[in-house]
């Protein structure tokens, strides 16, 4: 076999790699391939761009670099009912077959039917003692077992799919690109904080620690193995939506965040609460106007409210305004 000269290999070597480093340099040179150009694209990556050159009077140091995301409706399908409320309907299912007395209850009855308008006519107190059931009793341990054996099973009525696979791929582009750019990147969800935990860093890169979320109270305890635990209490000690949501990031975060995503009235203190910290803040807002890709609803809505006052709020304070239908080309990892 004839032998390539220790020049010749170089050579060789040397074009591989300029070839890699083309390559590498044209798959990231649109850090948001799912984005169609438009003022909400340019908008996140000028915002990127300024806030973490060290010349620009936008610089944000490393440390600030604080970015919040609500879940619902936001990062992931709310529609026709929050995930998280299927998965609760499912429990108290289970429940109800064991325990008569419950299964007698009037508004558990309703849940126990899968009749979702009679589940939507409820009222807040009956909602907050379904879920409620459906999410104490067991410790934080079995709990996250218990959601995460059903998120890999549990489908969407309409797309047949995961609800893992109905992640919106342009919103998990953002959050890799903020933290390629050393920002934290938070859950901030009216969501229930162990459920959340229970996929978030397997489905979106966050980790548990960065997840804020409604939560109810624990108890310190142990298991008849001396054990120590912590088991779910039938208590609420944070609900983390409208006004709780700043209140929640306080608390668990310590620090106003410098970008912030949502896209319903719950999320608006949130974006306010961002708005209102010194030097550069983004804040934006997904709508939900594509019917034939996903879903269109607005002001019309219980789940996932979008007002036209939150609109005029977002307008007036310079909000930018995601359009499903066109500021993404496409909407899931599926899509063509």
């Amino acid at each position: 076999m004839r032998r390539v000269p220790e020049d010749g290999r170089i050579a060789a070597r040397s074009l591989i790699v300029a070839l890699l480093f083309v390559t590498c340099a044209f798959a990231q040179s649109d850090p948001l391939p799912s984005w169609n150009d438009g003022l909400a694209k340019q908008a996140i990556l000028q915002f990127v761009r300024d806030t973490t050159d060290s010349s620009s009077p936008r610089f944000v140091p490393p440390g600030q670099r604080i970015a919040a995301f609500d879940q619902d409706g936001t990062t992931w399908v709310e529609q026709p009912i929050y995930p998280q409320w299927v998965f609760a309907v499912d429990q108290v299912k289970k429940l109800a077959a064991k325990n008569p007395k419950l299964a007698a209850a009037k508004s558990f009855k309703a849940v126990a039917s899968g009749n979702w308008a009679a589940i939507a006519a409820l009222t807040s107190n009956d909602l907050e003692r379904i879920l409620v059931a459906a999410h104490t009793g067991v410790t934080v341990e079995q709990f996250q077992a218990i959601v995460k054996d059903w998120i890999a099973t549990a489908k969407h009525p309409r797309f047949n799919r995961p609800y893992t696979d109905l992640v919106y791929q342009p919103m998990l582009e953002v959050m890799s690109l903020l933290r390629a750019n050393g920002y934290k990147t938070y859950f901030v969800t009216g969501g229930e904080q162990d459920f959340v935990r229970a996929y978030s860093e397997q489905v979106y890169g966050v980790p548990v620690e960065q997840v804020v979320g409604s939560a109810g109270e624990t108890k310190y305890g142990y298991a008849p193995n001396g054990k120590a635990i912590l088991k779910k209490l039938p208590k609420v000690m944070l609900v983390d939506n409208g006004a709780g949501k700043a209140e929640g990031i306080n608390l668990m975060i310590g620090r106003r965040p410098t970008v912030a995503f949502g896209n319903s009235g719950g999320d608006q203190q949130m974006l306010e609460y961002t708005q209102g910290g010194e030097g550069a803040r983004l804040m934006l807002l997904v709508h939900h106007d594509d019917a034939v890709r996903e879903y269109a609803y607005g002001a019309e809505s219980k789940v996932g409210t979008f007002s036209d006052a939150l609109m005029d709020e977002a307008k007036q304070r310079g909000w930018i305004v995601v359009s499903m239908k066109n500021d993404w080309n496409r909407i899931f990892a599926f899509d063509p």
